[in-house]
């Protein structure tokens, strides 16, 4: 019994002096316990269990879109765009889509080809409301329209800056389809100045923010917005072999939609400047031609004369890096850097020459080469018939010996398409009138009905041609 004692104290002692002496050798760990994130929950009725009782379960975090879409979902409407007529006739002839309310009183901002069959147009609101809206103006170069309603306090997206956008940032796309009252989506931003040639415009400006968000028939029109629920995107195209989504989707951006919906509101037209100049990407071949260190940038081609780059002293072969000092390193990031801007406003271009930065100051022009606001009359009538003019510059002038006005551009499957008129042809007189600016054409065009005759000369050929339509 004596031994059992000794042999228990023993080992006790033993464990004690080895635990104390690892305790000496063996430095202290630090164990943290971290609290946890504060849970954001939603209501949630579970219809098994007591049919009214609300449970709460943990939403996603930290990518929570549920105050994104709260504040864009009321106003995102659909928009039923019909020939008018009877009932049965106006079914057969409507199409849908969404459009986003962008002010409390009333516009409406969705995409052209949303509503460019109809004549009648009616919008439903997310809380099922509905209204006959008024077409205030439309501009295919960037699948853009505005719809108005007459009422006030309505739930409206405020903008956002498109321009802060950056690759791998999430996104929702919010759209009201077939009446379903919203549909919701969320992606990231997959790329940003997208050209994916949809637009069939001359003047199409295609600078897309590509997405992954969901986007499928009834969508178009509707908003893209950011995490803070602002409008960053009006969702116009996908790229799809089915039909259906396949991933890819487009939006025009908003600071590029702001200022397109601005100027139809303040002008019934989109007041568009232009550089004045040809463009082309920069190639891996055209950078070693020109021995510049990077590949980027846009290549001038041709210089209109008398336009704002030609004035400013640009060449053809200096490639555009900036505007603004906003870097440009494609085709679309250019066209949607200068579509911001208006007649009449300067930019300041950054290119290369030679290996050499420089900086030029060009002042925009219209598209009749003048810095003047576009008249949406003007633009109208010529618009319909299908050409693009410009005032002939003095040189032209005394090239010429005439005065006149330059056919830059005309439209495919237009009035003056089927004239066989060719670009280049200047018109010296309507119907024996003399014509010598654009004004000039407007007014005979606008004054007169019926047979139309359009005389004028070519500078490459002897002789006056003459080409007739009817209006």
């Amino acid at each position: 019994m004596k031994t059992f004692w000794i042999v228990l104290i023993s080992s006790t002692l033993s464990a004690i002096f080895a635990v104390g002496l690892y305790r000496l050798v063996e430095p202290p760990k630090e164990v943290v316990v971290r609290e946890t994130v504060p849970a954001r929950y939603t209501n949630y009725t579970d219809e098994l269990l007591s049919g009214n009782t609300p449970r709460r379960f943990l939403s996603s975090s930290p990518t929570n879109f549920i105050a994104a879409a709260s504040k864009a979902t009321p106003a995102v409407v659909n928009i039923k765009a019909s020939k008018g007529g009877d009932y049965f006739w106006e079914s057969l002839s409507a199409s849908t889509g969404s459009g986003v309310i962008i002010s409390p009183n009333g516009y409406i901002v969705t995409n052209n080809h949303v509503i460019e069959e109809g004549k009648v147009f009616r919008v439903t609101l997310h809380d099922k409301r509905e209204f006959n809206a008024k077409l205030v103006g439309t501009d295919p170069s960037t699948d853009l329209a505005l719809l108005k309603v007459n009422s006030g306090d309505l739930p409206f997206l405020p903008f956002g800056n498109s321009d802060s956008l950056m690759t791998g940032e999430w996104v929702l796309a919010v759209g009201n389809p077939f009446n379903l009252e919203s549909t919701v989506t969320a992606g990231i931003v997959s790329a940003k100045g997208r050209n994916i040639h949809i637009l069939e415009d001359d003047y199409s400006i295609e600078s897309f923010i590509q997405t992954d968000a969901a986007v499928n028939p009834g969508n178009s029109g509707g908003a893209l917005v950011n995490t803070n629920g602002e409008l960053i995107g009006i969702n116009t195209a996908i790229i799809t072999r089915s039909g259906k989504y396949e991933g890819y989707s487009f939006a025009v951006p908003a600071d590029l939609v702001r200022k397109v919906i601005r100027d139809i509101r303040d002008f019934g037209v989109v007041q568009r400047g232009i550089l004045g100049i040809g463009i082309e990407a920069v190639t891996d071949n055209t950078a070693k031609r020109l021995k510049l260190k990077n590949v980027t940038g846009v290549r001038i081609t041709t210089v209109s004369p008398g336009g704002g780059a030609a004035d400013s002293g640009m060449q053809i072969d200096d490639v555009i890096i900036s505007i603004n000092d906003v870097p440009i390193g494609s085709m679309p990031e250019l066209q949607e850097q200068v579509a911001r801007y208006r007649p009449g406003n300067k930019v300041k271009i950054g290119y290369i020459r030679e290996r050499i930065k420089k900086n030029s100051t060009i002042v925009l022009r219209n598209r009749g080469n003048t810095t003047e606001l576009v008249n949406a009359r003007k633009g109208k009538v010529l618009e319909d018939l299908g050409f693009e003019l410009r005032n002939l510059t003095r040189a032209e002038q005394k090239r010429l010996k005439t005065n006149g006005v330059y056919v830059k551009s005309i439209y495919r499957n237009s009035l003056i398409e089927e004239t066989n008129m060719e670009l280049g042809f200047v018109i010296t007189s309507i119907n024996d009138r003399p014509i010598e600016i654009i004004d000039d054409v407007v007014e005979a065009l606008a004054e007169k009905n019926g047979l139309i005759m359009l005389g004028g000369v070519y500078e490459e050929y002897d002789g006056e041609y003459y080409y007739e339509f009817r209006k």
